[in-house]
């Protein structure tokens, strides 16, 4: 078949969330391009999560059974190389994360495909185009892939809108393939993360500093707010560069993708490697005293002010 096949993943016995984001994009491209959208699942309960994979739109759901209980990357690359080999789609998307990057690249090296990481926009001009930043991410390059029978890329988590869980509706195909000495790896068991700071990602209203802030000193008042607030201290890259703050607050393309209910810009103008991070934010509020910064060309709401005296009004109503 000729169409879109999505790899979707799953970790610790659920769906990742990335998958329905995956779903979503492909679904856009196959009204764009006319192809059809396939969904595939490499894993040992592949079954299982059949019917939450197919989304209205999707044609048919794919399921890989893999011989071991846990991701490991061997598997997963020969199982993909089995499923572009018989399927010939021509495009795959996978998500930019810890799994897909262990064994996907490799794939589009011994497959010749066309590739792309991190990728933060995808259209359909004849073929897949791919965004992604370019120039340590102060410019974001388009990418095609002419003479390509199929590309391969991954799409940065939080940056596309997802689909809604399946209904069970879509027929579900399993694929055999030999993957049983595929394994050269063993999981030993998952190690948790120690974090010294807060998990921006998972917050649902974000207050975001930026260079206005001016001083280091002003960080903390700043954090006081957002407790006043009810939100979340986040930041622009300066002040992790300044290391005024920790890198676990940055939101942008060498930080932290957030999609928060609420997300309270101030004094960040709004470098393209800094949207990249948050416009999917449902409701974007940007203060800043330049009416021409970027950051207001993605906000829903915005104000031309400065952020100190923004603050002091905050401050004195909620105190």
């Amino acid at each position: 078949m000729a169409g879109i096949l999505v790899v979707a993943e799953a970790r610790r016995g659920e769906l990742r969330e990335v998958s329905f984001e995956l779903i979503g994009a492909a679904l856009e491209l196959g009204r764009d391009s006319g192809e059809p959208v396939s969904v595939a699942i490499i894993d040992a309960r592949a079954g299982d999560y059949a019917a939450a994979l197919g989304a209205a739109g999707v044609a048919e759901v794919l399921t890989v059974n893999s011989p071991v209980a846990q991701f490991e990357a061997h598997v997963a690359q020969r199982a993909l190389e089995g499923l572009i080999e018989r399927e010939r789609p021509r495009l795959v998307i996978a998500a930019h994360s810890i799994d897909a990057l262990d064994f996907a690249p490799a794939v589009a090296a011994a497959g010749g495909l066309g590739f792309a990481s991190d990728v933060t926009g995808v259209t359909w001009d004849g073929g897949p185009v791919a965004t992604r930043g370019a120039y340590a991410d102060k410019l974001a390059a388009e990418y095609d892939f002419p003479g390509k029978e199929c590309t391969l890329l991954l799409l940065r988590a939080g940056t596309f809108a997802p689909t809604r869980l399946g209904s069970g509706e879509v027929p579900v195909r399993a694929v055999e393939l030999d993957l049983a000495d595929a394994p050269r790896t063993e999981h030993i068991e998952y190690r948790e993360v120690q974090e010294g700071d807060i998990d921006i990602t998972k917050a649902e209203f974000l207050l975001s500093i930026g260079r206005g802030v001016e001083d280091k000193d002003n960080v903390a008042r700043f954090e006081e707010l957002a407790d006043m607030l009810g939100a979340t201290l986040s930041v622009s890259r300066p002040l992790v560069d300044a290391g005024w703050v920790p890198g676990a607050r940055q939101v942008g393309q060498s930080g932290k993708t957030v999609k928060p209910r609420v997300y309270l810009a101030m004094g960040i103008s709004g470098a393209v490697q800094h949207l990249a991070g948050m416009r999917t934010a449902e409701t974007i509020i940007a203060v800043n005293t330049d009416p021409e910064a970027p950051i207001f060309g993605v906000a829903h709401y915005g104000a031309v002010v400065d952020m100190f005296e923004l603050a002091d009004q905050l401050e004195q109503a909620l105190g």
